[in-house]
């Protein structure tokens, strides 16, 4: 085949074709844009099959590519998807998990003082955490100590990682069902002993203090992650009108969402921890910074999250991102 007779022959056709994907297109432009892409596709392969690289291949491939853009659409930038990721996806993926998240939260706390005020009642239970001398310690000196006994930065990122470890694993394994309730239960029972020592001790007050700075965002954002993955368990056991593929696959893009926002969250969190609850900064202030980072998170998840929500945002990607699952004819 000889390039250059086949670019004069279809000069006229492949020009039509890059006016056409410049141009505003009503539906006969679209349907002609299509018909146009194919046949210019066809000739670009011949031009490939017969020449390999030339010159026309090169002029006729630019005009391909724009017109395939104009046909799929370009991705935004990475400042677009990060504000929308920010002012949409996230808050409305936080604020499907709401009911959950209370459900969770009450049920952990019920836990963990239901476990202290059982084994505080008892003598004999305590007597089997330690001997009185170490429990003593603990009470006295080792729970209060926990938060100054590393430097601020270096206790921060201790706590941060373990407690996103905790949350990852209920991400990670929400599917099962078993282990974010396993996760949740555990830490609860491990609180309530805490605070059955600390009772036996007569420093409740002081456990309190300690935990509420940094615990209030931090254990609502576990509550969060376990019921993230509580709905990706119900996902797959009651999908609704979807096969349970593309339930499982839409609520599992959600929880990557919720997983990101928990990053930071966590890390807020630790900042707390590491440089407030344990310094020397009046309980008050110290509280308040704890309550203030609570507040933000709620506001983030209840107020901008609903807004999101009814404006049908659910925390997964748009259909262009995440592909179509399922072709439809008619």
């Amino acid at each position: 085949m000889d390039a250059d007779a086949l670019t004069d022959a279809r000069r006229a056709e492949w020009e039509r074709l890059d006016d056409l994907s410049r141009a505003r297109l009503d539906g006969a432009g679209v349907d002609e844009l299509i018909v146009r892409y194919r046949a210019a596709s066809a000739d670009l392969a011949d031009l490939k099959t017969s020449v390999g690289e030339s010159p026309q291949g090169a002029y006729l491939s630019t005009i391909l590519i724009r017109a395939r853009l104009r046909l799929t659409g370009a991705s935004d930038n990475v400042l677009t998807l990060a504000a929308r990721f920010f002012a949409r996806q996230l808050p409305a993926a936080l604020y499907r998990l709401r009911w959950t998240t209370l459900v969770i939260a009450l049920s952990f706390i019920a836990i963990a003082v239901g476990t202290a005020v059982w084994i505080s009642s008892d003598p004999a239970l305590i007597a089997t955490l330690g001997t009185p001398a170490d429990l003593k310690q603990y009470a006295d000196e080792s729970f209060t100590g926990y938060y100054t006994e590393n430097p601020a930065a270096v206790f921060m990122g201790m706590v941060w990682w373990n407690n996103f470890w905790i949350a990852l694993q209920c991400v990670l394994f929400g599917i099962t069902g078993i282990w974010p309730v396993y996760a949740m239960v555990q830490n609860a029972m491990g609180l309530g002993v805490s605070g059955a020592v600390m009772a036996a001790h007569d420093q409740v007050d002081v456990m309190i203090l300690y935990i509420l700075p940094h615990g209030m965002l931090e254990m609502t954002s576990i509550f969060v992650a376990g019921a993230g993955g509580l709905h990706l368990f119900w996902a797959w056991v009651a999908p609704g009108h979807r096969t349970r593929g593309e339930s499982l696959a839409a609520e599992g893009r959600s929880l990557a969402t919720v997983a990101i926002g928990l990053i930071f969250a966590l890390f807020l969190a630790g900042l707390i921890e590491g440089f407030v609850t344990g310094w020397s900064l009046p309980w008050p202030v110290k509280i308040g910074i704890g309550a203030a980072a609570l507040a933000v998170f709620l506001i983030y998840m209840l107020v901008i999250g609903g807004r999101a929500y009814r404006r049908g945002e659910t925390g997964d990607l748009v259909e262009y991102e995440a592909g179509t699952p399922r072709l439809v004819a008619g």
